[in-house]
């Protein structure tokens, strides 16, 4: 696993904030990113800004890895197929929690949602039950 770099991470949580901040002031909208896919999917001449906020996330992504980054990303080790699995469980969960962690966590608490705030406290309630599993029941 790489160190935690506090830095790195203040630095990344505050350009999240400012761009949802951006997002909702300019646009009206929230930076839920399951939304923000399923809005891209169903294509609109008139929500453009959809796929530019997607293409900006891939693109920070790419500067940020052969840019920025002091060493490369480490490689992931899962099965290609768990992964698969676990996306698709995301993608349920995220229909079913009407949002993502992303539009709760980050803008759905930042607007003091009582509905956002049981999701989140709920998806780190589940986290924690999860990997204490996995670490200490299935190893």
């Amino acid at each position: 696993m790489a160190e935690f770099n506090w830095l790195t991470a203040l630095v990344g949580g505050i350009l999240i904030g400012i761009s949802a901040t951006l997002l909702l002031t300019f646009n009206g909208r929230i930076a839920g990113i399951s939304g923000i896919i399923n809005g891209a999917i169903t294509f609109n001449k008139d929500e453009i800004w959809r796929w530019m906020f997607i293409l900006g996330m891939l693109l920070g992504g790419v500067l940020y890895e052969y840019g920025l980054a002091s060493q490369p990303t480490p490689k992931s080790t899962f099965a290609p197929v768990a992964m698969i699995i676990g996306g698709f469980l995301v993608g349920f969960g995220t229909r079913m929690g009407s949002g993502c962690t992303s539009g709760h966590g980050v803008c759905g608490l930042g607007r003091l949602s009582l509905r956002s705030l049981v999701a989140v406290l709920t998806f780190l309630t589940t986290a924690m039950i999860t990997v204490f599993f996995v670490r200490h029941v299935l190893s």
